[in-house]
């Protein structure tokens, strides 16, 4: 990856909806050739899909939280499958510590919150932290910024 695959990942994290032309312009190069050099980045496994980022406050989402679960590895085979088909599981990582899960999820309500937790519990200890506020959203790594340390 050079540093115009940087720039266009960049671009494209930042508006996946703007047309190749516009992309092509702000890298100084030719349509087909960024059209090339994206579909090179996705069959690379690079770009791996492309969402709409939306605001689920005003869709009526308006508890966020991260939820911690201390769960044995022999339940990952159950738990793994389980959690993909959670409707309001935004993210869910593996991670090193005291928990081996965490995960984010969105609901309408305390209610609808609590209800979900009991059925984590199932797999083990939950501790739960309800997001106030964010002060950075969801964004991808500064590319252009790392390119300039190198």
């Amino acid at each position: 990856m050079d540093k115009i695959d940087c720039k266009i990942l960049t671009i494209l994290e930042q508006n996946a909806r703007l047309p190749i032309k516009q992309i092509a312009q702000m890298v100084y190069m030719s349509s087909p050739a960024v059209s090339a050099r994206i579909d090179s980045l996705e069959k690379r496994g690079i770009i791996t899909g492309y969402m709409a980022t939306v605001d689920h406050v005003k869709i009526g989402y308006h508890v966020t939280a991260f939820i911690n679960l201390e769960m044995s590895p022999k339940k990952k085979t159950v738990f793994y499958p389980f959690i993909s088909q959670c409707p309001n599981v935004m993210e869910c990582h593996c991670v090193t510590g005291q928990y081996s899960m965490l995960i984010k999820v969105a609901f309408k309500s305390t209610v609808e919150l609590d209800v979900f937790i009991n059925q984590l519990q199932k797999f083990g200890n939950t501790s739960t932290q309800i997001v106030f506020s964010t002060s950075v959203n969801c964004r991808g790594v500064n590319l252009m910024a790392n390119e300039e340390e190198s």
